[in-house]
C-alpha cells in the first residue's frame, strides 16, 4: 500500500492529506462546499497534477455508534451508518455522501478503490457499562441507543501510543490520562492501552468547557431556559453548542485572546480559571478511576501551545509527586515534567491523519 488519501469531511468543507507510506506529501480544505462531486473532482484534478495515484481512502468518520475497529466500507456497512446518523447528524449525514461520491469517482480498472471508515468513536467501545451508563430508564437507553460515546478516539488513541514510545514503556503497562485541548475539548482514561472513560458523552457537548460549547451542566438548566426564554430544541442546540463555553462566558472563544485579556477583563479572567478548573476535576477523576497515573498528556491547539494552561493545571498534582520543569513546559517540550518527578508530563502534537492512515493499512493488510 503506497498512497493512501485522508479525507475529514464536514458539512460545507472537506479537508484533504496524502501519505505515501507515512510521509504526508500533499494536503489541502475546501470550504464553502455545496457540491461534494464537484468539490472532489477538483481534489482528483490536483491530484493528478501533482502525478499521484491513490490507492486507499480512509475517512474519519464522527460516530460508529458501537463498531470498535476501522471498517472496510461495503453496501451493508453504509446501511449500518445510515441507521446511525441520526446520533451526529450534522457530521455523518455528510461523511455519509463524500462516502457514496468517493466510491463513485475513485476507481481503478473500473472497481472502486478500497475505502475504510476510522471511527472517532471506536477507540471508547471498551468503556466498561459502569462508565458509560446513563441514570436514566433502562428502556430509553436501549429504545434511543443512548450512553457514553465519547469522541476525538483517534487523536487519544495516538498521543497514547507516542507517549509510550516517548517514555520506551509498552503502553499495555502504563496508566495515562490524556488531555485533547483545542476548541473542543476532551479527557480520557487509558488505562494500560484501553479507554476506560472520557469527558465527553452522549455527544460532543458533554464535559470540560469548550470553545463555544457549555461542557457539562445540570440539565434542569436546558429545561428551565426552554421555558424562561421561550426556546425550541433547536435554538437550545445552538445556544449550548456555539454560544457557551468561552465564549458565553467572556465573548471570546480564542484562549491567546482571553490569556491577553484576562490581567484587565474580569470575565476573560473568570473563564480562564473555570476552564482550567474543569481540567483539573477531570484529572483528578480520572487518576482515582485508575488508581494511579503514569503520565498526564496534553495535545491539540491549547495542549501544546498554551504553557500557561499547563502550568495552572498541573500545579494542582503537587500531591501527586508531580514536578514541572517551567522551562521545559514553556519551550513546550516533549517532557515538560522535572527529572525526579513521580508522574510523567509530556507535549505530543496530535496527528489523527497518520493514525487514521496507519488504521486505513492495518484493515487492508489482514
Amino acid at each position: 500500500m503506497e498512497n493512501i488519501l485522508v479525507l475529514n469531511i464536514g458539512s460545507s468543507s472537506i479537508k484533504y492529506d496524502v501519505y505515501h507510506n507515512e510521509r504526508h506529501i500533499l494536503e489541502g480544505m475546501l470550504e464553502r462546499v455545496k457540491d461534494f462531486e464537484k468539490g472532489l473532482k477538483s481534489i482528483i484534478k490536483k491530484l493528478e497534477k501533482e502525478s499521484i495515484n491513490i490507492d486507499a481512502i480512509g475517512h474519519r468518520v464522527v460516530h460508529g455508534k458501537n463498531i470498535s475497529e476501522p471498517t472496510l466500507i461495503t453496501p451493508l456497512i453504509l446501511r449500518k451508518l445510515e441507521k446511525i446518523s441520526i446520533l451526529a447528524p450534522l457530521h455523518n449525514i455528510p461523511e455519509l455522501k463524500g462516502i457514496r461520491v468517493c466510491l463513485k469517482l475513485f476507481k481503478r480498472k473500473g472497481r472502486s478503490l478500497p475505502n475504510v471508515a476510522v471511527f472517532d468513536t471506536a477507540f471508547h467501545t471498551t468503556i466498561p457499562p459502569r462508565a458509560s451508563i446513563y441514570a436514566i430508564p433502562k428502556s430509553l437507553t436501549k429504545k434511543y441507543s443512548i450512553k457514553r460515546y465519547g469522541f476525538h478516539g483517534t487523536s487519544h488513541k495516538y498521543v497514547a501510543h507516542q507517549a509510550a514510545h516517548v517514555l520506551k514503556r509498552p503502553v499495555d503497562k502504563l496508566k495515562l490520562i490524556t488531555c485533547h485541548l483545542g476548541n473542543g475539548c476532551s479527557i480520557s482514561a487509558i488505562d494500560r492501552g484501553f479507554s476506560i472513560d472520557t469527558s465527553m458523552g452522549f455527544t460532543p457537548l458533554e464535559g470540560l468547557v469548550m470553545g463555544t460549547r457549555s461542557g457539562d451542566l445540570d440539565p434542569a438548566i436546558v429545561t428551565f431556559l426552554a421555558k424562561a426564554e421561550h426556546l425550541n430544541p433547536k435554538k437550545l442546540d445552538e445556544l449550548l453548542n456555539k454560544k457557551s463555553g468561552l465564549k458565553g462566558l467572556c465573548k471570546f472563544n480564542d484562549m491567546r485572546d482571553i490569556r491577553k485579556k484576562r490581567q484587565t477583563n474580569l470575565d476573560a479572567h473568570l473563564a480562564y480559571e473555570v476552564y482550567c478548573y474543569r481540567i483539573i476535576k477531570y484529572i483528578g477523576a480520572y487518576a482515582a478511576a485508575m488508581n494511579g497515573v503514569d503520565a498526564i498528556v496534553f495535545t491539540a491547539g491549547i495542549g501544546e501551545h498554551a504553557f500557561y494552561v499547563r502550568e495552572r493545571v498541573l500545579s494542582h498534582f503537587k500531591f501527586l509527586g508531580l514536578k514541572l520543569d517551567n522551562k521545559k513546559n514553556k519551550n513546550n517540550e516533549v517532557i515538560i515534567s522535572a527529572p525526579k518527578s513521580k508522574i510523567k508530563a509530556l507535549v505530543i502534537p496530535t496527528d489523527e491523519e497518520l493514525m487514521i492512515v496507519r488504521e486505513v493499512r492495518s484493515v487492508l493488510e489482514e
